[in-house]
């Protein structure tokens, strides 16, 4: 395959907030609206003009339509969007026609199904099959994009929202179909491969909030105060039962141990804190990690990147 080819003059993209999302242009006009090309390679990223204002945060709440999966025809077997939002940011409850691929060229964004709870960012992206009902949310300063797979060209990677890792050849990829004049001919290939390589990752960071009477009060302990420090014995002890009893309630709701849904919850409330401008020694110590090393290695594990490339991403 030839390298993507990039305009003799590059320059920073600014994403235009009036630029609506493909999904809102479906309730407009019954066809998503073109989009911005990404990024040229060399290229800055969009200036710090996109900060929200000193002072009390602007929250931003957004609604889009639900759609059921392939109600709409649509004309593209893949089309990109891309986005920095310039508040905090939220989505209600709504639903593509098509697939959607979520990742986040800088910052921090996360997609709630149910309860479960994932978070996206540069290196994890998430696969959202057309159809599903989902709400979202980004940080300020977020730069967040999206590819859309038409429901009858595509065919869904996962029945269900599924991680996918932004390998530096599926990040190229789909650049390289934002490319304005790409031929016919080179979108098709283009579109083939990235099809190809498209998989699901063995990596990903969610929270499956538990629903119980009996994990509430923990689960809750957490969200409020990720640098909790009693362990699985001591909330046991508080709760009047037994370790082994919240160790199997933890499995049955959430598919995981109580020692790795503490370490998901703290990596989530670790991004949202890092792109927002912590310093890692800050974020090691509010979210319950004695070193910024120790801290770094777990993030790692979890995200694919470690706390300072994330923050330069």
């Amino acid at each position: 395959m030839s390298s993507p080819r990039h305009p003799a003059a590059p320059r920073p993209i600014v994403p235009h907030p009036a630029t609506p999302h493909p999904t809102e242009a479906l309730r407009q006009s019954g066809t998503p609206r073109p989009t911005r090309a990404p990024r040229p390679a060399g290229a800055s990223r969009p200036a710090g003009a996109f900060r929200a204002p000193a002072g009390r945060p602007v929250r931003e709440t957004r609604s889009l339509p639900v759609v059921a999966a392939g109600a709409v025809e649509v004309s593209f077997a893949i089309q990109p969007y891309d986005e920095v939002v310039a508040h905090d940011t939220t989505w209600g409850e709504h639903s593509h026609p098509f697939h959607e691929l979520l990742w986040n060229e800088r910052g921090a964004s996360s997609a709630v199904v149910g309860a479960r709870v994932w978070t996206i960012t540069p290196a994890l992206g998430l696969w959202m099959p057309a159809g599903t009902l989902h709400s979202g949310s980004a940080i300020a300063g977020t730069w967040f994009r999206a590819s859309f797979f038409g429901f009858h060209t595509t065919p869904s990677l996962s029945a269900t929202p599924v991680a996918v890792e932004i390998t530096p050849l599926l990040r190229l990829l789909l650049e390289r179909l934002c490319e304005p004049g790409l031929s016919a001919s080179s979108r098709q290939v283009t579109e083939a491969l990235v099809l190809d390589v498209l998989e699901p990752s063995p990596r990903e960071l969610l929270v499956q909030a538990p629903t119980s009477a009996l994990l509430r009060p923990i689960a809750d302990a957490l969200r409020a105060d990720p640098g909790d420090q009693r362990t699985l014995s001591q909330w046991a002890a508080e709760l009047a039962v037994s370790a082994r009893t919240i160790s199997r309630a933890f499995a049955a709701e959430t598919g995981t141990s109580f020692a790795r849904w503490v370490a998901s919850v703290r990596a989530q409330h670790a991004v949202a804190l890092l792109a927002r401008g912590w310093q890692v020694e800050a974020v090691a110590a509010e979210v319950g990690y004695r070193s910024a090393s120790a801290f770094g290695a777990a993030f790692r594990r979890t995200t694919g990147l470690t706390p300072g490339a994330f923050q330069v991403s």
